[in-house]
């Protein structure tokens, strides 16, 4: 069965730093663009960033930019989501994607893969 399983969120008080991972069955990773979206209480899933399968770079969210660092370990079928200097408005549920191509989008609807999430908290 086709899935991705995030872990790493936590408790973190602002300035603090947290990294997340989300590791994908066989055969999801293949050649799939990964993506990083986030939804808080009350509001819509907003993109964070995403990574490529192997050409280009990863593109963030002006909100996460110079904050958030995405990667990927391909032959370890796994993606991770670096995030540093956490602010009371990154808490939300993380959730991360895979698309079946090789190139990243922007929007939710360009993922047909979807993790269970992880709760990211950071208190002021």
């Amino acid at each position: 069965q086709v899935q991705l399983v995030e872990s790493g969120g936590g408790l973190v008080q602002a300035g603090g730093s947290l990294r997340l991972s989300c590791v994908a069955s066989e055969g999801t990773f293949s050649n799939a663009a990964m993506g990083w979206f986030r939804q808080a209480p009350g509001k819509g899933r907003e993109f964070v960033g995403a990574i490529p399968w192997r050409i280009g770079s990863a593109a963030y969210a002006d909100s996460v930019k110079g904050r958030f660092t995405i990667s990927r370990e391909n032959a370890k079928n796994t993606v991770y989501l670096q995030m540093n200097n956490l602010k009371p408005e990154d808490t939300a549920v993380y959730y991360c994607a895979a698309r079946s191509a090789p190139w990243v989008v922007f929007t939710a609807a360009g993922y047909n893969v979807w993790g269970q999430g992880t709760q990211v908290t950071v208190s002021s």
